[in-house]
């Protein structure tokens, strides 16, 4: 355990309480905001490294006892006991965290093999993820959809909010940084009239949302196109022009956006988009780890390279990462995703405390 590590957080605890308890501070939200997700992160480690300093005092205080009174010796030995599991706990809490587990996100799900079938699974996601974020207390928003003729979804981006300050530093990021990937479904699909079990996939790309202090953008860096809207079958949506593509220059990037009834609505909502894609950017060229991490999302929609599997006839949700089975595939699509979040959680801390840096996104 790093001493040096446990009073420099331990101060900076100190200072971001004073911060917050100055009312200036709350004159701008945003940093507001900002200083109270990194206060919550420090909490945990905070109250540990309190109770581990108390366990420490009563043990001492015990044991001087136990010297002028046995009575005493039965408590001293409890209390040593328990030093192991909060010195444990304390040392998690120093192992450096992912730096946008505050973060919220946007989740990005894109149809891939399979056509109508993989809008179709496709939709599914986009359902389970709403439905988890709704037994979590989160707050989702459809920044923008291009259905398909059957009710599924081509291309959906979906941003998703804790309330607040999240608890703990643990924000949406936290829990759903592992869902990028190709994700693959076996199941009869309505369009099969034989009955035969097909496979599909559909691929989903989860980016930390950047707020702007995170990225800066030049304006004369950017290449804005405006179209009109259209909609499953390619009829007009909208009149006008109203629909935005961005074109981010030096990266090639390029974002679109046609769900607002208003030009500069749409502006808006894909400008967010492509912060959260420059922020991934700059995370990759600036850490090898989160670079291996983030390309492994996804390279290419195909079945070969899933990292879950969804099978209907068997009811099964299977992570091929971390070897997790489970047969409620039916509560999962539902939105209760604990059982593999949970797993994929322990795997990655079962990582950090072996010494590495964390339980890859793949």
């Amino acid at each position: 355990m790093s001493s040096e590590r446990l009073a420099a957080l331990l101060d900076e605890y100190a200072e971001l309480e004073k911060r917050l308890a100055d009312p200036a501070l709350h004159t701008d939200q945003g940093v507001a905001r900002r200083v109270g997700r990194r206060y919550a992160e420090l909490v945990p480690l905070h109250k540990a490294a309190g109770e581990l300093e108390q366990a420490r005092a009563d043990l001492s205080a015990a044991r001087e006892l136990a010297a002028e009174d046995p009575a005493f010796a039965g408590e001293a030995e409890s209390i040593a006991a328990s030093l192991p599991a909060l010195e444990e706990r304390l040392a998690e809490l120093l192992i450096p965290r992912d730096p946008h587990d505050a973060k919220d996100v946007i989740v990005e799900i894109k149809a891939g093999e399979g056509g109508e079938e993989s809008a179709l699974f496709a939709g599914d996601l986009l359902r389970m993820y709403t439905r988890y974020a709704e037994r979590r207390g989160w707050v989702t928003e459809v920044i923008d959809a291009q259905d398909s003729d059957l009710g599924g979804v081509k291309d959906v981006s979906l941003a998703i909010k804790t309330k607040g300050v999240p608890e703990g530093g643990n924000g949406v990021w936290s829990r759903l940084k592992w869902e990028g990937g190709v994700h693959r479904v076996q199941r009869v699909p309505v369009t099969e009239s034989q009955g035969r079990i097909h496979t599909s996939a559909a691929g989903v790309l989860v980016l930390p949302e950047a707020e702007d202090v995170d990225v800066t953008i030049d304006p004369n860096e950017l290449r804005i196109d405006v179209f009109r809207s259209s909609g499953p079958g390619g009829q007009s949506v909208n009149t006008t022009d109203s629909a935005v593509r961005i074109t981010h220059v030096p990266t090639g990037i390029v974002v679109s956006c046609q769900n607002e009834k208003s030009q500069l609505q749409n502006r808006e909502q894909a400008m967010r988009i492509l912060r959260a894609r420059l922020l991934a950017a700059a995370q990759e060229q600036a850490d090898a780890a989160a670079s291996d991490a983030r390309k492994a999302q996804v390279r290419t929609v195909d079945r070969s390279e899933r990292i879950r599997t969804y099978n209907f006839p068997q009811n099964r949700i299977t992570d091929h990462r971390i070897g997790y089975t489970a047969y409620n595939l039916d509560l999962a699509l539902a939105g209760e995703l604990d059982g593999v979040l949970d797993a994929l959680a322990e795997a990655d801390r079962a990582a950090r405390l072996a010494g590495g840096t964390e339980l890859t996104r793949r």
